[in-house]
């Protein structure tokens, strides 16, 4: 029998039947336990001894660690958490993945799970119809799961047995013979499955029914199992793209940790294999090693075979599970150590680099809102700190007499407000593509009363920015302020800056519990000083005490600092929910 072009695409059309139902089963599980999963997140990290135990329950509860460990990358990117919790988290990831392995050695190979698919299906159906509660989302759980074992005895049925195909060992066993070489080759290959297919648990699936099917020996399985370790790190890493420098850094982490253990494992290689075969044999089951290259397949009868591959399946995955534990008891201690590395590797950018990126929102709507929305609050609470930015440059303008000097503070503000602009359309379209999704009443709401909070930032912005173009012509124009003149504006921008505190103070904390009694004190404090200074100004006019285009440009200052005041206000009362 030959193995042709037909052939091939059956397996990888089995395969993406296997990812495809790991993708439906894991957000199924995201949607349905999202806010338990942020909590446990968040309380479960204190220390990175309770950061493993959080990132092991769930990585074993969604069945992928690419899930734990982009999560991972959004907190640590949102500042929820450290980069030595982080760490932690990481490291329980990776024993938690391992759980799919045994899933998949003793569902799929011992247990006829396949035969359930079906009727798990027709269970699950009807409560796709459920709209209350989250029954639909278990339902998709469900779901992907039978999907799951379906794509797995597809991938078995696809993937040729040796028995009947001799020529394809032999072609195998060309690289499976150079000791160190083939571990090495194997390792590459493990690294490259699992970049392309973007599933550890899914690389690691296939490594199982080809070693279970006869293509390659135990040993060249377990190099391959470590390239896969390597391999899972580019999801954390490619998530961390779109992130801060923290995100950056989180990743970085990860591809250390599991470059460092399959580093020291190569070094006692032969040696490890040779433990797991004991700790097997403890166990009860047969010696995965005893199944090399020198094994007649063709010659095996059906107790033997079936005798292999629970030999061979098991052994990989208990290799799978005891590289991962030892890897973490043996790195946890140094996880300071990794993040000063990682703290190395990537530099922060310099300050002063204005150009825009969005800090905090991802490359797209995660499965959980909560975590959405709090990307999006992240980004708010940055957009306000560009007002601030704005705000002290226009203060340092006011005072500032040096022209070249001028012009640069100009520039600054121009590309502040261009980067207001920029914040408001794509945190808007981030915000209107997550009210397309499913939400409930109280996201709904949070939603626009940031859209509302966005729009009130970039007005504001844009008032600063009209503001400098004021200042700019009193420049050109060689227009001279009073002391009182300055001393009134500097007194009412101090006022604003108060204001602006008070709004940051706001967007930083929990938007259940802002108050506007502060933020309102001082509106009305904005708004006294632009009547009295108005009302002092007319009569300044009126016994000719100055000129009038110093007249004009003052009366156009506080009148604009007043629409300024007003606009800061309101984005209070936006995320207090009042305008909505």
């Amino acid at each position: 029998m030959e193995f042709g072009v037909f052939d091939a695409l059956k397996v990888v059309g089995a395969l993406g039947f296997f990812i495809y139902g790991m993708k439906v089963m894991s957000e199924g599980i995201q949607k349905a336990a999202g806010a338990q999963l942020k909590k446990v997140l968040g309380t479960m990290t204190r220390n990175r001894y309770l950061g493993v135990l959080s990132g092991f329950l769930i990585t074993a509860l969604v069945q992928s660690s690419s899930v734990t460990t982009v999560m991972t990358v959004s907190f640590v990117n949102a500042g929820l958490l450290s980069l030595i919790q982080s760490a932690g988290i990481m490291m329980g990831a990776n024993i938690g993945t391992t759980i799919t392995a045994w899933l998949v050695s003793i569902l799929g190979f011992k247990i006829k799970i396949a035969a359930m698919a079906l009727p798990i299906i027709a269970v699950a159906f009807p409560m796709m119809f459920i709209r209350k509660g989250n029954w639909r989302f278990w339902a998709e759980f469900l779901i992907g799961f039978a999907l799951l074992f379906m794509g797995l005895d597809f991938l078995k049925s696809a993937v040729p047995d040796i028995k009947h195909n001799p020529d394809i060992l032999q072609f195998l066993q060309a690289f499976a013979n150079w000791g160190y070489g083939s571990y090495f080759i194997f390792i590459a290959i493990g690294t490259i499955l699992t970049i392309v297919v973007q599933s550890s648990s899914a690389s690691m699936t296939i490594t199982l029914v080809l070693v279970a099917k006869g293509w390659i020996p135990f040993d060249v399985a377990a190099a391959m199992v470590l390239g896969e370790n390597i391999g899972t790190t580019i999801t954390a890493e490619l998530a961390s793209i779109v992130g801060n420098v923290h995100a950056k850094r989180s990743a970085r982490i990860h591809s250390l940790f599991n470059i460092i253990g399959v580093t020291w494992m190569l070094l006692i290689f032969p040696f490890f294999l040779q433990f797991v075969e004991f700790v097997a044999m403890g166990m009860g089951f047969p010696s995965p090693l005893q199944w090399g290259n020198n094994i007649d397949l063709a010659n095996l009868n059906e107790d033997d075979m079936k005798t292999r591959v629970t030999s061979v399946t098991y052994g990989l995955s208990a290799f799978h599970t005891m590289f991962n534990l030892i890897n973490v008891v043996v790195l946890i201690g140094f996880a300071h150590k990794l993040a000063a590395i990682a703290e190395k590797m990537v530099k922060p950018k310099d300050e002063d680099d204005e150009k825009f990126s969005l800090e905090y929102i991802g490359g797209g709507v995660m499965a959980s809102v909560e975590l959405s929305l709090l990307e999006a609050k992240k980004e708010i609470s940055n957009f306000g700190k560009v007002i601030a930015k704005m705000m002290k440059h226009l203060d340092l303008l006011l005072l500032e007499t040096d022209a070249s000097v001028i012009r640069k503070k100009l520039k600054k503000i121009h590309k502040y407000e261009d980067i207001a602009d920029q914040l408001e359309v794509e945190v808007g379209q981030y915000l209107i593509k997550l009210s397309e999704t499913e939400l409930s009443e109280k996201s709904s709401i949070t939603i626009r009363s940031m859209l509302s909070a966005i729009n009130d930032l970039e007005r504001a912005a844009d008032v600063m920015y009209q503001m400098s173009k004021v200042i700019e012509r009193k420049v050109e124009e060689k227009v001279w302020f009073t002391p009182e003149q300055r001393e009134h504006l500097i007194e009412l921008f101090l006022k604003v800056n108060e204001a602006i505190l008070i709004m940051q103070d706001n967007l930083d904390g929990s938007y259940a519990n802002v108050e506007k009694d502060d933020a309102r004190k001082v509106e009305d404090e904005i708004n006294y000083l632009r009547s009295k200074f108005r009302k002092q100004h007319l009569k300044s006019i009126e016994k000719g005490d100055y000129n009038i285009k110093a007249g004009l440009i003052f009366v156009d200052l506080i009148s604009s600092a007043e629409k300024l005041g007003d606009h800061i206000y309101d984005v209070n009362s936006d995320v207090r929910g009042d305008s909505v």
